[in-house]
């Protein structure tokens, strides 16, 4: 290929690009004719509605009670909730991983775990991990202990919660 083709080529690219910039500029001008950014919105249709119609009435979510949700929690679903905790966490008495060990978690002290270095927001606590703590926690973690280093992003379902808190309360004897 010599240097005349190599040319034809750049220029054709060069070209097309141009044609293809100026096709896109004709049709937002065709499609957005208004010039400016100010109030003068048009809207494409108007729903009209009488101003004496009731409004929507908001459907009101009945909350089921924590302790309600532990009391019909199914360990064997909680179990395979636990997959995902088991990358960092391990339920053997003292084996830590990247988090502290989940052995006898429900009813121990937070910050507990032997030889597991803490962040300072849960080091700090002076209470232990009931269910109700560990659902909170579980729920979103940075929100519950600002601070922690528990990268997880929460586990949202109360359900899922308490499932998986049964099955760790289980593991423990």
């Amino acid at each position: 290929m010599d240097t005349l083709e190599i040319t034809k080529f750049v220029a054709g690219a060069c070209g097309a690009l141009l044609i293809f910039l100026l096709v896109q500029t004709a049709a937002h001008t065709v499609l957005h004719p208004s010039a400016g950014h100010g109030d003068d919105h048009h809207m494409a249709y108007v729903i009209e509605v009488p101003e004496d119609a009731p409004a929507e009435e908001a459907v009101e979510v009945a909350e089921v009670d924590f302790e309600t949700l532990l009391a019909s929690a199914d360990a064997s679903a909680g179990e395979r909730l636990f997959r995902a905790c088991a990358a960092c966490h391990k339920l053997e008495p003292g084996a830590n991983g990247v988090g502290p060990y989940l052995h006898g978690v429900v009813g121990r002290d937070i910050g507990a775990a032997s030889e597991y270095a803490y962040s300072e927001a849960l080091a700090g606590m002076d209470t232990a991990w009931t269910p109700e703590n560990l659902s909170g926690f579980l729920e979103a973690p940075s929100d519950w202990a600002p601070g922690t280093k528990m990268a997880y992003r929460g586990m949202s379902k109360a359900e899922d919660r308490a499932n998986l808190i049964v099955y760790l309360d289980e593991t423990d004897d």
